[in-house]
């Protein structure tokens, strides 16, 4: 997806968005992310499509020892250097297809809505695996299979205009979706529940803790936040790496 965030349009549009200008505190996600995560004092960090980089230097701030974020957007690493800068935070420009993922190598990886942009999450998962120490964490958060298998991704209207109910369609058929997102179309991938848990699973993972995130209660005023409480957006998993576990497959 690189080609689409590094489209001037599209990306001045993201950059208007809550979560590009106030970062963490604009992710409605990120109070229950946040709770997954380990403690982060020494431990060895890598974040899967970073974006930004707001999950990179609050890893930083708290205490890893190193961390590391890729993207395949020179647009998005451009913002990360800009913004989250951080002694023991690098940067580098290269999708997470394309990382090597050397073998105990970390002790966390994030990936933050990044992953369903992805056809094959089975040999990602696995080269996770790979690349996570013993007793190691993968935390995700993706896209919701229940969102990506609605139909153009938005509401069906009622009689009177409003949204009367999220259709969901070809939920057993996974692979492409497309929709418009900040007025331009996007491909993402839907996946099954069965494939993003099981997937882990399979790949020598052990599932921990498993949230369908909600708007936090502060929120639930704010103009369309009605609607994110009546269909699940994203899915939150946290995996571990058994700690006594090899290295994994490739």
């Amino acid at each position: 997806m690189a080609e689409l965030y590094d489209d001037a349009a599209f990306f001045a549009a993201y950059a208007r968005m809550d979560r590009s200008e106030r970062g963490l505190e604009g992710a409605g996600e990120w109070p229950q992310m946040r709770a997954l995560l380990p403690k982060l004092s020494g431990l060895r960090v890598l974040d899967l499509g970073c974006g930004y980089g707001w999950h990179c230097r609050y890893c930083a701030e708290q205490g890893a020892a190193s961390v590391l974020g890729l993207d395949s957007s020179r647009s998005m690493l451009e913002q990360a250097r800009r913004r989250n800068a951080h002694a023991r935070v690098t940067y580098r420009l290269c999708g997470m297809e394309r990382f090597g993922y050397p073998a105990s190598a970390y002790d966390l990886v994030l990936s933050n809505l990044a992953l369903h942009y992805l056809a094959d999450l089975n040999t990602v998962y696995r080269r996770v695996s790979r690349t996570l120490a013993p007793g190691g964490t993968f935390l995700l958060n993706m896209e919701h299979p229940v969102f990506t298998a609605g139909v153009g991704q938005t509401w069906a209207a009622g009689p009177d205009g409003r949204s009367a109910f999220w259709p969901v369609d070809g939920y057993f058929f996974p692979g492409p979706r497309r929709t418009v997102f900040l007025g331009q179309t996007v491909e993402k991938q839907h996946h099954t529940l069965t494939q993003i848990l099981m997937g882990l699973l399979d790949a020598g993972l052990r599932i921990t803790a498993v949230v369908e995130p909600q708007p936090p209660e502060a929120w639930r005023e704010r103009p369309g936040m009605e609607e994110e409480m009546r269909r699940p957006m994203m899915l939150l998993v946290r995996a571990e790496k058994p700690a006594d576990s090899g290295e994994g497959t490739a």
